[in-house]
């Protein structure tokens, strides 16, 4: 059985440590957030208990005597074999990049971040916001949430998350002083709030089929264009115009009282958010424990379709982005 050697005080030698990187007791002190005298009583302690002094005091200065300079250097070195050996007891977390789109990561998934957090502390997860098609070699990504429909490209696993319905939505404030869109004389006066997507031919086609028919569909006032659905949400809520966007989207919105759901109608336009993934993930658990959280938050109210079926609520076709 091997002899253990006495070793010097293990808080002296870290307090030797910092003193030996700023030369100067009263920053050593700062920075251990004790007072410079229990710095130097430190310090004379480990030099009585080595027998040798490891720094020469001068009236303004301080250096090492070539004791301490050959002593730091194994000093520092065990430090990190301890710092080596603590981080091998503590598993680094699992990083995951997950692209999803601008409108969806600030609508949808930001604000359930803290839960998925609490459900997955040891996930590290990273968030790529972008409407570009997702690479899943060139940007490390390990999950994507897109709009799309069946097929995808060949060595994805695509499995449906959520049925896009879209609805028409305005706040309070606004349909309390313009009055419910639902005549046509009403909805004239309404700004219609654009997105990329542009789904209000549809939607409106869908709502007043009747008066689309006719030919005597009342034209709105104003058209505003956003490039991101979730701005066009927002300049709903503001009580700027009407917006049209997947229900799940706006949902919490709507529970808040910020937005209401106007016209009635909803649309399935064809296209739905599909998680897609790599056939043969990087990590393979970590991907199905996200996508799992990822559908089971989904809220129940939301209608999902089977590979082969669909919504008989209204299609129009959509590109698909994945």
């Amino acid at each position: 059985m091997p002899v253990r050697r006495r070793l010097p005080s293990l808080n002296a030698l870290r307090v030797f440590d910092v003193v030996a990187r700023h030369l100067n007791f009263r920053l050593a002190a700062e920075e251990l957030g004790v007072t410079q005298g229990a710095v130097a009583q430190q310090i004379r302690g480990l030099e009585a208990e080595l027998g040798l002094a490891l720094f020469d005091r001068g009236a303004r200065s301080l250096t090492m005597t070539e004791a301490a300079l050959a002593y730091i250097g194994y000093i520092r070195r065990a430090f990190e074999l301890v710092a080596e050996g603590t981080a091998s007891l503590r598993p680094e977390p699992r990083h995951l990049t997950i692209s999803v789109t601008p409108s969806f990561a600030a609508k949808w998934l930001i604000p359930r971040l803290t839960d998925f957090n609490a459900a997955h502390p040891a996930i590290d997860l990273r968030i790529l916001a972008t409407d570009r098609l997702a690479n899943f070699q060139n940007d490390a990504v390990d999950l994507a949430v897109r709009l799309g429909r069946p097929p995808f490209g060949a060595g994805l696993d695509a499995e449906l998350l959520v049925a896009q319905i879209v609805i028409a939505v305005a706040s309070p404030a606004l349909v309390g002083k313009l009055g419910r869109p639902e005549t046509g004389s009403n909805l004239a006066r309404y700004p219609l709030l654009h997105d990329f997507h542009d789904f209000w031919p549809a939607f409106l086609e869908r709502a007043f089929a009747d008066k689309t028919r006719r030919g005597a569909m009342p034209a709105a006032p104003k058209h505003v264009h956003f490039n991101q659905t979730a701005l066009a949400i927002d300049a709903a809520i503001a009580g700027q115009g009407l917006a049209l966007a997947s229900r799940f989207l706006v949902d919490a919105d709507i529970k808040a009282g910020r937005l209401v759901q106007v016209l009635g109608a909803e649309l399935h336009v064809g296209v739905d958010y599909y998680t897609i993934t790599p056939r043969k993930p990087r990590h393979p658990d970590s991907v199905a424990a996200l996508r799992h959280w990822l559908k089971a938050n989904v809220p129940a109210s939301h209608p999902t379709l089977s590979p082969k079926g669909g919504r008989a609520s209204g299609r129009v076709g959509a590109k698909t982005t994945f």
